[in-house]
């Protein structure tokens, strides 16, 4: 995309490019015009080089790139014997959208509407990102409400998630009762973003300066309801879950990402946690208002599908009681401090903990005060390379999980 070439690398194959430019052309360049990307179909890459591994009795199995469902693409091969798997490799980028250069030219304010659109279902974790690079640009203070109240928002995004990632890995195990509950209970989770923030996924909420809805008495006991009514549900499912056999039997073991593996690959998140590695930046960075509180950090050791459930689940309890303490000691005051432009260049970074992992956004603004440069570093990249690491010597049915 930018043309550097690295020498000695052992892989130069072209991975999110594809064929939509000529060799000569690298769109997220600066001197690349935005009105010359191309908005025709790409054509197919049918001789993307693909690793291969010969030998008697292996099979190539291509999945995707266009999948069932809503999902969206992204092409895995697959190196196997029977159904044992070899090697996968995965290739993404099909809907590659050229957010770092549509952001260049942008109003700030723009600019955080962007951020909320990088990843659907972390719009409040990217907005954030990018409002916190802007706000550290400035050193603009924001009021601790608003602080308070975009931690709120966020540990919501952090429930709803990994809701339906559990029910996710349940349905695909056909284990359709803790898939139904755990659905209904992310849908009930979604009703109450939209009845108190305005939406379900509570985007553009979290705002330059602030944030763009307050919580009024009503807003704060409809929300601590809504907790202990889920904490005697999840109460009650834990038990039926960790009962389960069928369940046990097929995410125990399976799919496991070593400690050296996740250390090596730089993994993040719930996948790092459950491989050993205690790291969140509520807890090592505690940038506000998680400074403020004692954040529980919940690690596993064995790496596997179950270990990754049960951090996921682990997260949502502490998640449901760091909503409560934030609401309980809700400060009083502003919701937003307006942004003052610099009227010179100035640059920033963001570091926040989305429900994937850690999210690291860059962002330089120009004498104009309009965006030069926007980098949102997602921690899905890592995540990507550590499937293709712990699928190896599993069977291509457990692949979903």
């Amino acid at each position: 995309m930018f043309g550097i070439n690295f020498s000695n690398h052992p892989d130069n194959r072209r991975w999110t490019r594809h064929l939509a430019w000529g060799a000569d052309q690298f769109p997220l360049r600066k001197n690349f015009p935005v009105e010359s990307l191309m908005t025709t179909p790409t054509p197919p890459d049918s001789n993307y080089p693909f690793t291969q591994i010969i030998g008697s009795g292996v099979c190539e199995v291509p999945v995707g790139p266009v999948h069932a469902g809503i999902i969206e693409p992204g092409h895995f091969r697959f190196q196997i014997t029977g159904e044992d798997i070899l090697k996968l490799e995965i290739r993404l980028g099909y809907t590659h959208k050229g957010i770092e250069k549509i952001a260049e030219g942008r109003e700030v304010n723009s600019l955080i509407k962007l951020a909320g659109r990088v990843s659907g279902d972390s719009t409040a974790a990217h907005a954030w990102a990018a409002c916190a690079a802007l706000e550290n640009a400035i050193n603009l203070e924001i009021p601790n409400r608003a602080l308070y109240i975009r931690a709120i928002i966020c540990e919501r995004e952090r429930i709803a998630n990994h809701l339906g990632d559990f029910a996710s890995v349940c349905n695909d195990v056909a284990y359709t009762f803790a898939y139904y509950q755990l659905m209904r209970l992310k849908e009930l989770w979604l009703r109450i973003n939209a009845q108190i923030f305005g939406h379900r996924f509570m985007m553009d909420c979290i705002t330059l300066g602030g944030v763009t809805t307050d919580l009024n008495s009503e807003n704060c006991q409809a929300l601590h309801k809504q907790i202990s009514d889920f904490k005697l549900e999840l109460d009650e499912l834990i038990v039926i879950f960790e009962a389960h056999f069928g369940l046990h039997n097929r995410i125990k073991t399976t799919g496991i990402l070593t400690a050296e593996q996740a250390a090596s690959l730089g993994v993040l998140g719930y996948v790092g946690r459950a491989s050993g590695h205690k790291f969140d930046l509520r807890h090592d960075v505690a940038y506000p208002p998680y400074d403020k509180f004692k954040i529980h950090v919940p690690v596993f050791n064995t790496g596997d599908v179950l270990a990754r459930l049960r951090v996921r689940f682990q997260e949502i309890l502490v998640a449901l009681d760091l909503i409560d303490q934030l609401l309980n000691t809700l400060p009083s005051g502003a919701i937003h401090t307006p942004w003052v432009a610099p009227n010179k260049v100035v640059e920033g970074i963001g570091l926040i903990e989305g429900w994937r992992g850690e999210i690291i956004t860059f962002v330089r603004l120009g004498d104009d005060n309009l965006v030069e440069r926007y980098f949102p570093r997602d921690p899905s990249w890592f995540s990507w390379q550590a499937l293709e690491q712990l699928i190896q010597n599993n069977i291509v049915p457990e692949f979903p999980v």
